[in-house]
């Protein structure tokens, strides 16, 4: 991975929770993962990592994750493997 791709785990595992992640930043470390992104309904964003699926709402208007969204996936990439 890039060093964007490695400060992004980074910053979703610090504690405590940050609310500043762009998605933007969350969506291309999933790519860089090997994970399959799909677009689903509205602002809904499939994702298939290590034979694990979730779906993430993207943020709107703001373009950060909030807490919420950087907890569910933090617990999602820990599950998946995925740990700094």
């Amino acid at each position: 991975m890039i060093g964007r791709h490695r400060r992004t785990p980074e910053a979703i595992f610090a504690d405590p929770v940050r609310a500043n992640i762009a998605w933007s930043d969350i969506e291309a470390l999933f790519v860089a993962a090997g994970a399959a992104v799909s677009e689903g309904r509205g602002s809904r964003v499939r994702i298939s990592l290590n034979g694990l699926d979730a779906v993430f709402h993207r943020p709107h208007p703001r373009r950060e994750a909030d807490r919420g969204a950087v907890r569910s996936v933090r617990c999602f990439l820990r599950e998946a493997g995925i740990v700094p």
